[in-house]
């Protein structure tokens, strides 16, 4: 098991991997490897955004150093799950407004006492700020037309200044009448209006074909 450029991460291989916070549990069926003492899960970029912009190419590792994570759109917990790995002493807020899939979060947070999820929709950050406060990490994967506009007024009101945002766009999500370049261009100019500076842009091809990570600092 080989470390690699971002903190916390390894691989062997082509696969990546975290140091599972739980020895012995699974998450979402991934592969438990043990190396040097040492129990590791499997990454599945094809199931998580995060480890598919890790594998494409990302030059940095937003969540280092940080002890505040915002989390919005975290559905089952696959990423966040890793993210616990990461983080172990962070605060990990996990934003889901399903309850069908918020279900599934909470008996997740019972294991993993670095997850706080919150049952809310991302649209009204209000309803959730003051249990969350300042964060330095704001992660987003949720798939509504107006998802650039809800990442930006989450950033605005919660996101530290000089704190790191991480927006997985849906392209097709946004309008499915207009070229992904024009609606990636069009999410890039809400950022930017809304006080971010967009750092980097990776399309997640061949791990998902609808999605364009945006990397920004606030």
């Amino acid at each position: 098991m080989d470390p690699t450029n971002w903190p916390g991460v390894f691989r062997e291989g082509r696969d990546l991997y975290t140091v599972n916070l739980r020895p012995g549990e699974r998450v979402y069926g991934e592969e438990l490897r043990v190396s040097a003492r040492v129990e590791y899960r499997q990454w599945d970029p094809f199931r998580s955004k995060l480890a598919a912009w890790l594998l494409r190419g990302a030059e940095e590792a937003p969540w280092v150093g940080v002890k505040n994570v915002l989390y919005l759109g975290a559905a089952h917990g696959t990423t966040a799950s890793h993210l616990s790995d990461l983080l172990p002493d962070a605060r990990i807020f996990v934003v889901e407004k399903s309850p069908t899939s918020f279900a599934p979060l909470l008996a997740l947070a019972r294991r993993r006492t670095n997850l706080y999820p919150i049952l809310a929709d991302a649209q009204l950050p209000e309803r959730y700020g003051a249990d969350v406060g300042t964060v330095e990490f704001l992660y987003q994967d949720i798939a509504q037309r107006t998802q650039a506009a809800i990442f930006a007024e989450n950033a605005r009101t919660l996101l530290a200044t000089g704190g790191r945002g991480l927006m997985m766009l849906k392209v097709r999500s946004v309008t499915q009448t207009r070229p992904a370049p024009a609606i990636v261009h069009a999410a890039r100019s809400e950022l930017s209006r809304g006080g971010l500076t967009v750092l980097s842009e990776t399309a997640l091809v061949p791990f998902s074909r609808e999605h364009t990570a945006l990397l920004v600092r606030s």
